[in-house]
């Protein structure tokens, strides 16, 4: 990110209406974007249950990123939020371009209200709980969705909802992922095996 954006995007007044920003669609990169205005209620002295890391899977918009959610802590409950969810501002101040410690400080220090006014950037390719390049599935999240549902690292993509995406290129990958709507089923295989099958790779004996 330039010096000029991550200016601009540090000011919370530049935050709000930032889902009209051309600027952060670029920023994002592909997938779909979605940013929006969420409020949690709580109980004064009650902690929000977050755990937030930075930015990471080739992000530049550098704030961090909800990671796990305490059950039935203040924000699970909420349903409003979700693993992979990118915080840009918390009542009014915004965490872009912050130390992790910085934005962790902030949020600790929300015990006391008993409403919290949040702008999120809620990325598909995160929700999901991993991304893609190439069609090989290259990073997880910790108990995101994917994880859970038995996708690994180092996997290739071979079917998604019974649409085969072997020869298909990257950008249309993620379109797909991106348009797919509840329930996603993918066919995998190790992307060493893949290479074997295609010819790309010549089979050693043993």
């Amino acid at each position: 990110m330039y010096n000029e954006d991550l200016i601009h995007f540090s000011k919370s007044e530049n935050c709000r209406d930032v889902s009209q920003s051309p600027l952060l669609d670029q920023l994002l990169g592909l997938g779909r974007a979605c940013v929006l205005q969420v409020y949690i209620d709580k109980q004064k002295g009650e902690m929000l249950g977050v755990v937030i890391v930075e930015s990471g899977w080739g992000s530049i918009l550098p704030t961090v990123i909800i990671a796990s959610m305490m059950h039935s802590g203040p924000a699970e409950k909420s349903g409003r939020l979700n693993i992979g969810d990118q915080i840009m501002t918390v009542n009014g101040t915004s965490l872009v371009g912050l130390p992790l410690n910085t934005c962790q400080s902030i949020i600790k220090g929300l015990k006391s209200q008993c409403r919290i006014k949040m702008n999120i950037v809620r990325y598909l390719r995160y929700q999901l709980g991993f991304s893609v390049q190439n069609g090989i599935i290259c990073s997880l999240m910790r108990g995101g969705i994917a994880e859970r549902g038995g996708v690994r690292v180092g996997h290739r993509i071979i079917e998604i909802n019974s649409q085969s995406v072997v020869a298909t290129p990257h950008e249309k990958i993620v379109q797909i992922l991106s348009n797919a709507m509840g329930e996603i089923h993918m066919k995998t295989m190790p992307a060493a095996m893949y290479r074997l099958l295609t010819a790309q790779e010549q089979p050693v004996y043993i």
